[in-house]
């Protein structure tokens, strides 16, 4: 086998003598490289590029509180202050008010008392050691001027009861139901002395408030008939105690106690159930 011999890829000249065929072409000039040197570092953003490095800018413009001036953010800073002492004053009297009588609420009564009334009036106490032992009714009778100008005095009316008969079993009570007539009563007593006698400007008005709620009901129930009108209400309550249980000693009267106030004149606008 000649020394040139490749394989099957290998030329045969005439003579069959194996010849080597041309070799490959050498790769042609190249360019001259540049010899290596310091390497340019790329440009960068914070430098402009003929002065000194630019400030860092921030991520977006500022907004809210961290967009106000420094006078303005010490501004808005006192009176978030001011308004975190006054919300932890009013709670703490607030506490003070509905909570049981403790040395605190007794040496600064007058205080919490000055702070309270009457914006803030609250009518329920917190862990009340006394809860009501009474039931309270409200009932109403009605004077009635009839067709043929006659009088009648009605009977009296349970305004109490109607509004217990509508609860029981309701699983939901309107507000009115449940409060109106009480509320009216308890502002009615709590603006009258003991004989019925108004105690300042709210006792006029608690009178009407209770009036026209009395004549409401009768107008519903239809007191005064197709052609009669209310031309005087008059109102009560009847207080029980609540008895006590079989197992405690205590002994209290279940006798009720009627409060009876005077005739009222009911206005020509209100007597047919109409609020004037």
């Amino acid at each position: 086998m000649n020394a040139y011999d490749k394989g099957s890829d290998a030329r045969h000249g005439p003579a069959g003598q194996d010849v080597p065929g041309p070799r490959p072409a050498l790769p042609g000039p190249t360019s001259p490289v540049d010899p290596p040197g310091p390497r340019t570092p790329p440009p960068d953003p914070g430098r402009s590029a003929d002065g000194p490095p630019a400030p860092h800018s921030p991520a977006g413009p500022r907004t809210g509180v961290a967009a106000l001036s420094l006078r303005y953010r010490i501004a808005a800073a006192a009176a978030l202050a001011v308004v975190a002492v006054v919300v932890c004053a009013h709670l703490g009297m607030t506490f003070l008010h509905v909570a049981p009588a403790n040395t605190v609420s007794k040496e600064h009564g007058e205080t919490v008392e000055n702070w309270i009334y009457p914006e803030f009036e609250q009518n329920w106490k917190l862990f009340a050691p006394n809860p009501l032992q009474q039931n309270i009714a409200v009932q109403v009778r009605a004077e009635i001027r009839a067709a043929d100008g006659g009088t009648r005095t009605t009977g009296w009316y349970d305004l109490s009861a109607q509004d217990g008969r509508a609860i029981d079993g309701n699983l939901l009570p309107s507000h009115t139901q449940q409060n109106e007539l009480r509320r009216a009563w308890d502002f009615f007593v709590a603006t009258h002395d003991d004989d019925n006698r108004p105690v300042g400007l709210r006792g006029a008005l608690s009178e009407t408030y209770l009036r026209r709620i009395t004549v409401l009901r009768l107008d519903r129930a239809d007191a005064a008939g197709p052609d009669g009108a209310v031309e005087r209400v008059q109102i009560r309550s009847r207080t029980a105690q609540v008895p006590p249980p079989e197992w405690s000693g205590e002994e209290i009267s279940t006798t009720p106690v009627y409060r009876t106030l005077s005739w009222w004149p009911v206005p020509e606008d209100e007597a047919r159930g109409g609020v004037g």
